[in-house]
């Protein structure tokens, strides 16, 4: 099964990406995913099932641990999607 998740971090800063963004970042980008876009106002990324799930849950630790007071994420499966 495909997966792909959009997520945001908070608080925003529109003048520096704040630590938790960055860290957030990182996470997604070192994963083993594929179809990764990161922007200022969200990111997406796409890939297995299990690749995916392990890259939320470090997001989620390693965002929060960062000084997320926010994290919004969706998880979509993906049609055709299976590898």
């Amino acid at each position: 099964m495909r997966l792909r998740v959009e997520f945001t971090t908070e608080p925003f800063d529109l003048d520096e990406a704040p630590a938790h963004a960055v860290v957030a970042r990182e996470v997604i980008q070192s994963a083993d995913l594929d179809a990764v876009d990161v922007g200022p106002f969200g990111n997406t990324a796409e890939g297995g099932a299990d690749a995916v799930l392990t890259a939320v849950d470090a997001l989620l630790r390693e965002s929060l641990a960062a000084g997320a007071t926010r994290v919004s994420l969706q998880v979509n499966v993906l049609e055709g999607g299976e590898k």
